[in-house]
């Protein structure tokens, strides 16, 4: 951490002028609450009951029914299937910064994201995720913070990271992210800039410099033919495989061809903030900058982040509380990437800052559900195929690194 960001609240209280376009009275940094919420005792309450669900053969919530909030479960070839024992690491760290009964505290979480993580190690061998093993991968990243010399965490991770590079084309210049039954058919879309980091966890491990080359590659295309000139983003670009060509810019979860679904946007805001932080390229701080101000600049008065910018208004657009939450995350990402410059840009950590605040606001105010067992409602995993309006495993997982980002930036208390 940055140790400026300890005195960002004292050091730079905000004007509503100052380079806000999102909001007509943005608050002194050093008067804003965070959502009581975010450290609630239901927390580790709620994910000590879903950790102690347990069927066999495995399988691994994604999303909730609308009605009552109840977890559906899938089996552990998912890409989703990493973000709960992801969450129960989360929560380690949470006992660690937060003192007291609500924090989960004494309960073994690094022990439970272990269990959690077993079903997951035969994926190295044969799975069907793709390009998703970055977000298999969550939980093994996390273990080599707790001890550096887990073989099989690091085994996991390597495994995972060589099946990513697998999927380079130097061609297009990219990593695949759908497999297609027409061989000259590349498609790659805007979440796969979130499995980069993968690449430069095992480079760390391996030295294997190549992985590098292929995440920088793959984000350097992504800029150019991902993202809009106002900072907007297509979800699915297609290549021609054998000359590299741009074919087609369209979208498999958003509103049209030419819209802006929220989830890919928050990704890129994020996955940019992240090459930049192991990079220090600024065409990465540029270009998550321009995402971000993008998201920000087109949430509606209420703060409430709806599936897709540019759908409709009637019928009512649904939320998407899980862009919300990845959004916030990566904003805060974003904040101390600007404190990380010589000298620090005080102004962006801010506007980045008070946009995280906004967010998790509006998202708890709308969608905090005490009696269901996701934390959150209002996700949309797929609205096309009308699969909206319920609580999803990775909003809830961004929500709570949320609240932990706050505590370790010096910005929020538990």
């Amino acid at each position: 951490m940055h140790p400026l960001l300890l005195l960002l609240p004292t050091l730079f209280p905000i004007s509503t002028s100052a380079q806000n376009t999102y909001t007509s009275a943005a608050p002194d940094i050093s008067t804003l609450i965070w959502p009581s919420e975010l450290y609630s005792s239901l927390i580790p309450q709620k994910l000590l009951a879903t950790a102690n669900t347990h069927y066999n053969p495995p399988q691994y919530p994604q999303y909730t029914d609308r009605v009552v909030g109840e977890w559906q479960w899938f089996s552990p070839d998912t890409w989703t299937s990493g973000f709960l024992p992801a969450t129960l690491y989360e929560l380690d760290t949470r006992t660690r910064l937060c003192k007291g009964q609500g924090s989960g505290e004494g309960m073994d979480w690094v022990g439970l994201g272990r269990t959690w993580s077993a079903a997951e190690v035969p994926l190295e061998t044969k799975n069907n995720v793709g390009h998703d093993v970055g977000f298999l991968s969550f939980p093994f990243v996390q273990e080599l913070l707790v001890n550096p010399q887990n073989e099989t965490a690091m085994n996991v991770v390597n495994t995972f990271a060589a099946d990513l590079a697998a999927r380079f084309s130097p061609v297009v210049g990219c990593t695949r992210s759908w497999d297609t039954s027409d061989p000259t058919l590349f498609e790659v879309i805007m979440d796969n800039i979130m499995n980069l980091d993968l690449l430069f966890t095992s480079y760390a491990l391996t030295g294997n410099s190549t992985l590098i080359d292929i995440a920088k590659s793959h984000a350097n295309k992504t800029m150019l033919n991902h993202i809009r000139p106002d900072g907007s983003s297509f979800h699915v670009v297609e290549y021609n495989a054998t000359t590299g060509e741009v074919i087609a810019r369209v979208t498999v979860q958003g509103y049209s061809d030419n819209s802006t679904w929220s989830r890919g946007q928050a990704w890129g805001i994020y996955g940019f903030a992240n090459m930049y932080s192991h990079t220090n390229d600024t065409n990465y701080l540029e270009t998550s900058r321009r995402m971000a101000n993008y998201f920000l600049g087109n949430l509606p008065s209420d703060g409430v982040v709806p599936w897709d910018f540019n759908a409709p208004l009637v019928p009512p657009r649904p939320a998407d509380t899980s862009a919300a939450t990845i959004a916030s995350t990566g904003l805060l990402l974003l904040a101390r990437q600007e404190m990380s410059l010589s000298p620090p840009n005080l102004v962006n950590a801010v506007r980045w800052i008070v946009g995280a605040w906004k967010l998790l606001n509006a998202t708890t105010k709308l969608a905090w559900k005490p009696s269901w067992q996701s934390l959150l409602s209002n996700g949309t995993v797929n609205n096309p195929s009308a699969n909206n309006d319920t609580g999803i495993i990775y909003g809830d997982y961004y929500y709570i690194k949320a609240g932990n980002d706050l505590v370790q930036m010096g910005l929020s208390h538990c």
